[in-house]
């Protein structure tokens, strides 16, 4: 039986996009055992994935490279006949050539690249269109499967749809009002002004990591006569994309939230501040709404990630962004 080890260990958004290509991977090969090497911390978005057979975790925060060398002795043990690697950094680069597997694939940009078996030209944009990114993942294998790039999809269980059913038995929105940029952060008081303006008859959840807990109380808090649950780190990921799949509408900023819906094919309203869609991370969603500044901003964007403050200092790319802008997106009851 073929086994099979895809490698992405960056952040939590990028793990989900990546899971577009295990859809394509048990396409082309439904016998093959798939296992995904993933960062530490990123491993629950995987639980119970019915196309991934082991989930390998490199610790990249205690001891990282002792671990990525216990990490690299474990991968050799497993004997892959194929390592892709999604990602362009020397370390995946290291796990991938010393892997011993029959086949690696990888893009150019990896400075191990040239070792590997196969070297994937990675093609940002084609013309003036930019690629998305399941697309650019997808280039990885597309001598080997079929033509089109799946979507990306995360698999909660009975248990994470269990654990949020008690929330889901009114008409409700999903807020992720966070981000670990401040330039992709809509600010909270832009939030709260939304919030004073959304209709009253839908309950609303604030969901985000623990470290977003007192942001999202910030909010809550301004709304003592309005039911506004603050949910950030009571839940878990597939409980948060389970509670997302049936929102009426979830507003994102761009960070992980967007991808999840994506990956349930949930309603989605992504409010781009610093970024823009055209860079290739834009939601994947049916029902997608992009909102951004409607004028020209000649310092907009500002690099393809965020940044820690505004670099003009007037964060105009969020602050003129309009209420009316948001409640466009959101059906009536």
């Amino acid at each position: 039986m073929q086994k099979i080890l895809v490698i992405q260990t960056a952040f939590i958004g990028d793990v989900v996009l990546v899971t577009g290509l295990l859809e394509d991977l048990h396409i082309q090969y439904p016998e093959a055992l798939i296992d995904m090497l993933v960062r530490k911390g990123n491993e629950a978005l995987l639980h119970g994935h019915p196309f991934v057979n082991k989930v390998l975790i490199w610790n990249k925060k205690e001891h990282k490279y002792i671990h990525l060398y216990k990490v690299i002795q474990q991968i050799r043990e497993r004997k892959y006949d194929l390592v892709i690697n999604v990602q362009r950094f020397a370390a995946t680069g290291l796990v991938t050539l010393f892997s011993t597997a029959k086949q690696t694939i990888g893009f150019d940009k990896n400075p191990f690249s040239i070792l590997f078996t196969k070297r994937i030209k990675h093609i940002f944009s084609k013309g003036d269109i930019a690629l998305h990114e399941v697309e650019r993942n997808f280039q990885l294998i597309e001598n080997e499967t079929h033509k089109i790039a799946s979507k990306p999809k995360l698999y909660p269980s009975i248990d994470d749809k269990n654990a949020i059913a008690n929330y889901t038995n009114q008409p409700y929105i999903c807020i992720a009002p966070t981000s670990v940029w401040f330039t992709k952060q809509f600010p909270i008081a832009k939030w709260i002004a939304f919030l004073h303006v959304l209709p009253q008859n839908y309950q609303v959840y604030l969901i985000g990591a623990p470290s977003d807990a007192k942001l999202c109380n910030e909010i809550s808090k301004a709304f003592p006569n309005r039911s506004i649950m603050n949910l950030a780190g009571k839940l878990n990921f597939l409980e948060s994309a389970a509670l997302m799949e049936k929102a009426v509408m979830n507003y994102v900023n761009d960070s992980a939230p967007m991808h999840f819906a994506s990956a349930m094919n949930a309603p989605v309203t992504v409010i781009y501040c610093s970024t823009i869609p055209a860079f290739g991370y834009g939601p994947l969603s049916n029902d997608r709404t992009i909102v951004e500044i409607q004028e020209q901003l000649s310092c907009r964007p500002c690099g393809i990630h965020g940044k820690k403050a505004c670099p003009e200092t007037h964060f105009n790319c969020a602050l003129k962004i309009s209420n009316d802008q948001l409640l466009a997106s959101l059906p009536s009851v």
